[in-house]
């Protein structure tokens, strides 16, 4: 094991043993190189007359470049876009978004938690973690109905056990009875588990009420108390896309951060929808857990090993995609952008609901639960999904995603209000062109 690797273990350990065993052997011999990087940057504090260090080049003192890519970016110097930025991150930008938690989420406050790492968007967020803490073998306790892509990170790449649980209950909310059920039976049998939980949920665009979302806490705490090492991972994706009052309004992280040593708590979220800036590709992993002491250094540790595994990765996300980011967080208008797009999505959400009222709809399918973020669910009755995803496309022209035998998946985030009621009434027309077939 490297002697770096060795080094941060042991911060680790002493301020957590129970985290150390959760690493997975790729985690454990994880560290953040000095070589290059250091010697880089002790170069850039020092060199005073030469630096001959970084791996870029420089004309005049100043990033070479090209004018025409120059010219397809507007305001943001050479060394702000077209050079690397640090494998961490850009300091405040992980600052910044640290913050945004703090204001988002009423229940951190107090706590401590990690400075975020910033990930080439929230997949690579998944894969970065898998990386960490995940080995083959390990389960995963996931809903059955999830986003395909946790089968390539977590199965395919890692060759984890995926535990399924049915997402919703016959009485409509998440179906916390099938969720503890699943957990409990797989504590028992293993002395760590990873539960992944994704609110607002892809596909069906339902997020947790606060009564259940007080409940799984429960769980999850009450398991961590009885031995069993618990990851709880978080893909807050849609984060900030809560429509309805009883929602609960922010990220179980928060609740789940310093309940109890077993139990590590990770956020994997990032700009690309709560900021609408999906090519930009900017995400971030951060951790909250309770230590025994120098909590600060546990997650200094737990930085270098994440920072180290995107180094061996990608080396870093885009500088000018983080610049970007930055830039529009710090601008005075940005909350109320921020506000403006949250309007447009909530009236578009509550425009479904208040479609699928009607009456006509009601041998035809039944839509599941939702009440946040891009999506909603709706359970075919009579028809094969993917043959009335083939029909309507090919006949109507309209897109949906069919999901198993009886789901399609539709975005109403893409959808203008206008565009709804004429969407699911060509719905309706496919289903009654296939039962005359």
């Amino acid at each position: 094991m490297n002697p770096l690797a060795k080094q941060v273990n042991d911060l680790i350990e002493k301020g957590n043993p129970h985290l150390l065993a959760m690493l997975s052997d790729m985690g454990k011999n994880l560290f953040f190189p000095k070589g290059i990087l250091s010697q880089s940057a002790e170069a850039k504090e020092k060199a005073h007359k030469l630096n001959a260090t970084i791996g870029i080049a420089t004309e005049g003192g100043r990033t070479m470049h090209f004018p025409s890519v120059m010219d397809a970016i507007n305001g943001i110097p050479p060394r702000a876009s077209l050079t690397y930025a640090p494998s961490f991150g850009i300091p405040a930008l992980r600052t910044i978004w640290q913050d945004s938690l703090y204001s988002k989420n009423p229940s951190l406050s107090g706590k401590h938690i990690s400075l975020p790492v910033v990930t080439c968007g929230v997949t690579h967020a998944l894969s970065i973690f898998a990386d960490v803490w995940v080995d083959p073998g390990d389960v995963i306790v996931l809903p059955d109905m999830m986003w395909g892509n946790y089968n390539m990170i977590l199965k395919v790449r890692k060759n984890a056990k995926i535990s399924q649980y049915s997402v919703f209950s016959e009485k409509g909310g998440y179906n916390i009875a099938a969720f503890e059920e699943k957990v409990r039976e797989e504590a028992e049998k293993h002395d760590k588990i990873i539960v992944l939980l994704n609110f607002p949920h892809n596909p069906s665009g339902y997020t947790l009420t606060k009564q259940e979302g007080n409940r799984i806490v429960e769980i999850l705490t009450e398991l961590a108390m009885t031995g069993t090492n618990i990851i709880a991972a978080f893909d807050d994706s849609y984060f900030g896309l809560f429509y309805e009052e009883e929602t609960l309004k922010e990220s179980l992280f928060a609740r789940l951060c310093e309940t109890h040593p077993r139990l590590l708590s990770v956020k994997l979220d990032g700009a690309t929808k709560e900021n609408f800036v999906w090519g930009l590709r900017v995400g971030f992993i951060t951790y909250g857990c309770k230590t025994e002491e120098d909590a600060g250094a546990v997650y200094e540790a737990l930085e270098k090993k994440t920072a180290g595994c995107v180094r061996g990765n990608i080396s870093n996300a885009s500088h000018l995609g983080q610049s970007i980011v930055l830039r529009s967080m710090q601008d005075h208008r940005y909350p109320a952008e921020k506000n403006e797009k949250f309007e447009i999505l909530k009236k578009r959400a509550k425009r479904v609901k208040t479609v699928l009222e009607d009456s006509k709809y009601k041998d035809a399918w039944d839509a599941y639960p939702f009440n946040s973020g891009y999506f909603m669910c709706i359970r075919l009755r009579s028809v094969d999904a993917e043959t009335l995803r083939r029909h309507i496309l090919e006949k109507y022209g309209v897109g949906l995603i069919s999901i198993g035998a009886k789901n399609l998946r539709i975005a109403f985030s893409c959808l203008e209000e206008s565009e709804i009621p004429e969407l699911f009434d060509i719905v309706l027309q496919g289903i009654k062109d296939l039962s005359v077939l």
